[in-house]
């Protein structure tokens, strides 16, 4: 059984088709996912989609590309889906200085302030870090609560440990399969077992050898075998381990 703990089903790319995927996803042994949101609107639709099929949890949240667009009231809304029985953790949150569609300090505010819901919540929270690891760190350590999970990991191994020595989880997706990967394969070889998380980030990312087609959940087992690969394990125990710790973070039974 494999866990796919960052997906976006909500996407348009999916509008025609996400029955199909679904299934797909069920037929590659892909038992367990969660559909993370990044505005309000995804955040929505991730709920609606955590309840129309059986084994999809939802996460609730606000990315730094809409940080821009984020209010007061949005946290309070937020705070009320975060009732929902299949919401399992906020996200995505975080900075990213790489496109910077939002100005870095409202990133900033709004990472900060969707740590401290998630911390009022009890629920753990997904990062999304893309060229801002000093300043995500910063924030990370600031904020005291330490719940939470660096997908698509991209900092360096030394970073990892930093992360590591909080309680974070370490999730990783397609570039961990990449030729070009090494800087993920390294960071993922010296990750413990009981941290370490898979993911597609689908539908971007795509794995290989399927890179450049459009990702879904059904590849998670490439990213199962590439980190097996890894770690000199079997691809059967990496996928009952990852799913394990899957259901360990987001408290899922």
């Amino acid at each position: 059984m494999y866990f796919d703990t960052h997906t976006h089903l909500d996407d348009e790319r999916f509008q025609e088709d996400r029955d199909t995927v679904v299934q797909k996803m069920r037929d590659a042994r892909v038992s367990l996912a969660v559909n993370i949101g990044a505005d309000m609107e995804s955040s929505r639709k991730s709920i609606e989609i955590a309840k129309t099929y059986d084994g999809i949890y939802a996460a609730v949240g606000v990315h730094p590309h809409a940080a821009e667009e984020m209010s007061d009231e949005d946290i309070a809304t937020l705070a009320q889906m975060s009732k929902e029985p299949k919401v399992v953790a906020i996200g995505e949150i975080g900075l990213d200085y790489y496109y910077d569609n939002s100005p870095r300090e409202l990133q900033k505010q709004w990472f900060r302030r969707q740590i401290e819901l998630a911390k009022e919540l009890d629920l753990p929270y997904v990062v999304h870090d893309r060229d801002a690891h000093a300043d995500c760190m910063q924030i990370i350590k600031d904020s005291g609560y330490f719940r939470g999970v660096m997908h698509c990991y991209s900092g360096s191994p030394e970073m990892a440990q930093e992360l590591l020595k909080l309680g974070f989880y370490i999730s990783f997706a397609g570039p961990v399969t990449f030729k070009n990967g090494k800087k993920a394969k390294e960071a993922a070889n010296m990750i413990p077992m009981d941290r370490l998380l898979i993911e597609t980030d689908s539908p971007y990312l795509t794995p290989e050898p399927h890179r450049g087609k459009r990702n879904d959940s059904s590849y998670v087992p490439f990213i199962a075998k590439e980190i097996a690969a890894i770690k000199g394990l079997t691809v059967e125990e990496t996928a009952r381990l990852t799913c394990e710790n899957g259901k360990r973070f987001f408290g899922i039974k």
